[in-house]
């Protein structure tokens, strides 16, 4: 019998303080390349960078343009903006990088649910084939511009732990919408 208590007693685990430690997180869903722990620390941070939305997603389209320029001719409503003070103080350019803020917020909140997430970030990645001039490879141009910006957003809290899940994350969303644009492309016999 005293083995069997033994066996018990060392399976809770206890901190240096003496208290058991909370179990690890469930498992995420295989598709995810992210740890639970990694899961849970992007949702965290995300809070903040969500109620800076419009700041975050403005800085990000301004750094975009600053790297590619060639990309703002696909932008309609705010092409003839050329300077940096221009794109900065325009109201189109602020709702669309809030659009894309929400788009991203979605799929960062959707991490919980595998198939909420594909299924949401395939639509997006497919309603850019409907874009003049616009090519999968463009989606790649927005990761590092999205990191400067959560950068930026979170400061001091933007630590070396994060900013990996943040490139991890990154990446793994751009792949799922270039999959949705290319299911787009195949499915309407365009590729």
């Amino acid at each position: 019998m005293g083995c069997e208590l033994t066996k018990l007693a060392s399976s809770t685990t206890q901190n240096q303080s003496g208290r058991e430690s909370p179990p690890p997180p469930a498992a995420t869903d295989p598709r995810l390349p992210l740890t639970a722990r990694q899961k849970y620390t992007i949702i965290a941070s995300w809070k903040a960078v969500a109620r800076a939305m419009e700041p975050t997603g403005i800085y990000m389209f301004v750094k975009l343009f600053e790297e590619n320029n060639e990309l703002l001719s696909l932008f309609t409503k705010f092409r003839e903006l050329k300077t940096k003070e221009q794109q900065t103080s325009s109201l189109e350019l602020a709702e669309h990088a809030t659009v894309v803020m929400e788009t991203l917020d979605e799929g960062i909140k959707s991490l919980d649910d595998m198939d909420v997430f594909l299924t949401y970030l395939h639509q997006v990645g497919a309603s850019h084939t409907k874009i003049d001039g616009f090519n999968r490879q463009y989606f790649w141009k927005i990761e590092a511009p999205f990191l400067d910006a959560v950068k930026r957003t979170l400061d001091d809290r933007y630590t070396d732990n994060v900013e990996s899940i943040y490139k991890l994350t990154i990446k793994f969303i751009i792949e799922t919408l270039i999959d949705g644009y290319d299911k787009a492309l195949k499915d309407s016999g365009k590729s």
